[in-house]
């Protein structure tokens, strides 16, 4: 197992099982393994590609493996990377849905899922506060951030959240100004011709296009509201809570509770977090539900940011010479803080408070993730056990 598809599948499943720490670390991680260790990227294709994939929607750190597969084996080897760096944690996750289904009924298992629910809030409050200091660092981002927040409050759902993008977009693009350059911009080298990139580009408008419009709760409907997750969430990691949240909670798919312990045992997982979709779609009311409900979830959220990945790839140079382009992102990242305050407060206001311990479990857990810096991993297991102790 030495050329082409068969050595990418094998190093991303390496990496697949051993990368804990989210987004940023898995980016670390890729830098270490591509750039210093193999070769197979140079320094300044891999700082091409990665801002790239920070500009489009989608899970930034599996679109970076999929563009180094791409490089390394052609479209073969982009999959094979997407498979090997998601395959560990999409069966670790269904695992855990049917695990979280057979002994939520115990008393000491419901306590340490519940658990899971209070590490999610942790998490997720401490990425809230880390995009406010990365995304809002000046009073026009703020602001933007409060009034998305704001927005999202009387229009949830699908409408508030493509409107607080819109907003964020256009709000960026009168009143930010772009960053001065402090050096010419990296030169991606070829990477994939222009034909298959707008290719891709038009397979994702037509499954967009579909995804918006269709109706029910069957199999299309799944795959519908997983689709539009994955093509709504800019940042990646945490910001996809809210997008999730309207597509499986708010049709009643999956239980407020049952969704924060499925995103609340994705951060105790490797490799990406986006496979929190294998444990919804396991265990969601629409669709097949079980092993197919969880397959078709996964490559749902996934496909938005895999198809913008591989069709903006070939146009990347032109894109990010555009100063307007730029500003409209930053208005957007703004827009995002506001999004998921936003659904961080109400998955609050419906999940915690069940014990009067719960406030104090949650800021013990905030306290370890951010004074501590200790690993989510070990943030979540305090808090099962917390959970199973004390419910």
């Amino acid at each position: 197992m030495n050329q082409g598809p068969a050595l990418v599948l094998w190093v991303f499943l390496k990496l697949g099982l051993s990368s804990f720490g989210g987004p940023l670390a898995h980016l670390g991680y890729f830098r270490r393994e591509f750039v210093e260790k193999r070769f197979w990227i140079s320094a300044e294709d891999y700082g091409a590609i990665l801002s790239m994939c920070q500009f489009l929607p989608g899970p930034a750190s599996s679109q970076v493996g999929f563009c180094i597969g791409l490089r390394r084996a052609g479209w073969l080897g982009g999959l094979a990377a997407f498979t090997g760096f998601t395959l560990p944690s999409f069966i670790l996750m269904v695992a855990a849905a049917y695990w979280i289904n057979t002994f939520q009924t115990v008393p000491m298992a419901a306590g340490a899922l519940h658990g899971l629910q209070l590490a999610a809030m942790a998490v997720v409050a401490q990425a809230v506060w880390i995009m406010v200091g990365n995304f809002c660092p000046d009073t026009p981002r703020r602001g933007l951030a409060i009034l998305s927040a704001a927005v999202m409050v009387q229009v949830p759902g699908t409408l508030g959240q493509l409107l607080v993008l819109t907003i964020g977009a256009a709000i960026g693009r009168i009143v930010l100004e772009p960053t001065p350059p402090t050096a010419k911009p990296a030169k991606l080298s070829p990477l994939s011709h222009r034909r298959a990139g707008t290719a891709c580009l038009a397979v994702f408008v037509v499954l967009l296009t579909v995804a918006c419009v269709a109706p029910g709760d069957g199999i299309l409907g799944l795959f519908a509201g997983f689709f539009r997750a994955g093509a709504l969430v800019f940042g990646g990691g945490h910001v996809v809570l809210p997008t999730l949240r309207d597509a499986v909670v708010a049709p009643g798919w999956v239980s407020p509770q049952l969704f924060l312990a499925g995103y609340g045992a994705a951060q105790a997982m490797p490799g990406p977090l986006f496979t929190v979709a294998a444990f919804l779609g396991t265990v969601a009311a629409a669709g097949p539900g079980g092993l197919a409900g969880a397959a078709i979830a996964t490559l749902a959220i996934f496909a938005p940011g895999l198809l913008l990945a591989g069709g903006v790839l070939p146009f990347w140079q032109i894109l990010q010479n555009q100063p307007n382009a730029e500003t409209m992102m930053k208005g957007v990242n703004a827009a995002v803080v506001g999004l998921l305050g936003a659904a961080f407060i109400n998955l609050l206001s419906l999940t915690a408070n069940q014990s009067f311990l719960d406030g104090p479990i949650i800021l013990a857990a905030l306290a370890l993730l951010t004074y501590g810096k200790s690993r989510p991993i070990l943030v979540v297991l305090f808090c099962a056990v917390a959970g199973a102790l004390f419910k």
